[in-house]
C-alpha cells in the first residue's frame, strides 16, 4: 500500500511540475492565439441587462483555456503512470478518458465559438438548447458503459444507521446521464469567479479520493484524480484573484461530468451532491431564477444568479465570496465522509 501510495504521489507531484512548467509559455499562447475573455453585452434570457459586466467588465482580455492544459497533464501523466509500473488500462480508466475527452470537447466548441464570436446559426452557432442536448449523447454512452462494461447497475443510499443499495438494472443508464449532466452544467455555472471552481474542486476531488480506497477500482480512480490535483495547482495558483488565467468552457463541461463519473464508480451518487454541495446550490440558484423570471414576468430573486454573483452585488469583495465559498466547501467535504463512513 506504502509503495502504491508513493508512486501516486510522485506522480501527483510530477504533474503539477509538468503544468507548472508549461503554464506561463501556456499563456502567452493563448495571448497570441487570441484565447481570451472576449467583450459580451450580458442580457438574460428576458433580453435585460445584467450585473455582470459592472462586475467583472475588467476582466475581459484574461486567456482562458487552464482546463485545457489540465486535462492534457491528467491524460500525459496517467498513461505514463501507466506505461512504467503494473497498473494497465482497463474499462474504468478508459471510462474516466471518455469522460474528460468529449466533454472537453464539447467545451472546447463552445469557449472556440465564443472567442471568436461565431453568430449563432449553422453548424458553430448551436443555440444553447441544442448544446444541452448533445451533452445527453456522452453522458447515456458512459452511462452505458458503467452499466456494460463495469457492471454497476446499483445505488448506495447512506443513513446514520446504515445503508441501503437499490439494484437497477437498465435503469441505471438514464440515472447515471441525468447525474453527468446536472454536474456538468453545475460546475459550468460556479466557474464564475476567480479560484471558486478550481478550490472547489480540488475539495472534491480530496473527498472522491478519500472516498474510492474501498472501492474495487480504487487504484485507478486514485492515479486519476492524483493526475487532476497536480495539475490543478498551478492552474489555481494563476487563477485566484486577480486571475491571469481561466479555466473555461473545455475544463468546466469535463470536470463536472468527471466528478458524477467517479461518484458512480465508488457508488457514491447520494453522497456527490452533499460533497458537492455548493455546485448544487449554484445550480438551483441559477434555476431558481430562471423560473422566478419566467413565471412572474421578469420579477427576480437575486440580484444577479448564481449566488456567487449575489454575493458581489451585495457589495462582497470577489476574494471574500471565494473564501466563504471554499470553507462551505470544506464543511460540507466533513459532513459528506461522516455521513458516508459513520457506523454505530
Amino acid at each position: 500500500m506504502g509503495v502504491v501510495s508513493g508512486k501516486l504521489f510522485g506522480i501527483l507531484l510530477a504533474s503539477m511540475g509538468f503544468s507548472g512548467i508549461l503554464i506561463i509559455p501556456f499563456i502567452n499562447l493563448l495571448y497570441k492565439l487570441k484565447f481570451r475573455q472576449p467583450q459580451n453585452l450580458s442580457i438574460d434570457f428576458k433580453g435585460q441587462k445584467t450585473l455582470y459586466n459592472k462586475l467583472h467588465g475588467w476582466k475581459v482580455g484574461t486567456p482562458i483555456g487552464g482546463g485545457i492544459l489540465t486535462v492534457f497533464s491528467a491524460f500525459l501523466f496517467t498513461l505514463i503512470f501507466y506505461a512504467f509500473t503494473s497498473f494497465r488500462m482497463n474499462w474504468t480508466s478508459t471510462i474516466l478518458f471518455v469522460t474528460l475527452f468529449s466533454f472537453g470537447l464539447l467545451g472546447f466548441y463552445d469557449d472556440v465559438r465564443k472567442f471568436f464570436k461565431l453568430e449563432a446559426k449553422g453548424l458553430l452557432g448551436l443555440r444553447i438548447r441544442f448544446k444541452f442536448l448533445l451533452q445527453w449523447v456522452p453522458a447515456f454512452l458512459i452511462g452505458y458503459l458503467l452499466f456494460r462494461y463495469m457492471e454497476i447497475d446499483s445505488v448506495t443510499v447512506p443513513y446514520l444507521l446504515g445503508e441501503r443499495t437499490f439494484r437497477l438494472g437498465w435503469l441505471f443508464v438514464p440515472i447515471a446521464a441525468v447525474l453527468i449532466v446536472f454536474f456538468c452544467n453545475a460546475f459550468n455555472i460556479t466557474d464564475g469567479m476567480d479560484g471558486l471552481s478550481g478550490g472547489l474542486l480540488v475539495i472534491t476531488l480530496v473527498g472522491l479520493w478519500v472516498l474510492s480506497g474501498s472501492c474495487v477500482h480504487h487504484g485507478d480512480i486514485e492515479l486519476f484524480i492524483a493526475t487532476l490535483v497536480g495539475a490543478l495547482i498551478p492552474f489555481l495558483y494563476f487563477n485566484i484573484y486577480p486571475a491571469r488565467l481561466f479555466m473555461g468552457d473545455t475544463g468546466a463541461l469535463a470536470f463536472g461530468a468527471m466528478l458524477a463519473v467517479v461518484a458512480l464508480m465508488i457508488d457514491q451518487a447520494f453522497i456527490l451532491p452533499i460533497l458537492g454541495g455548493v455546485f448544487v446550490v449554484e445550480a438551483f440558484s441559477s434555476l431558481i431564477q430562471w423560473a422566478s423570471m419566467w413565471l412572474r414576468d421578469g420579477k427576480k430573486v437575486f440580484l444577479i444568479a448564481p449566488l456567487h454573483h449575489h454575493f458581489e452585488a451585495l457589495g462582497w469583495d470577489e476574494t471574500k465570496v471565494t473564501m466563504r465559498f471554499w470553507l462551505a466547501g470544506i464543511v460540507l467535504l466533513f459532513i459528506a465522509l461522516f455521513i458516508a463512513t459513520f457506523q454505530f
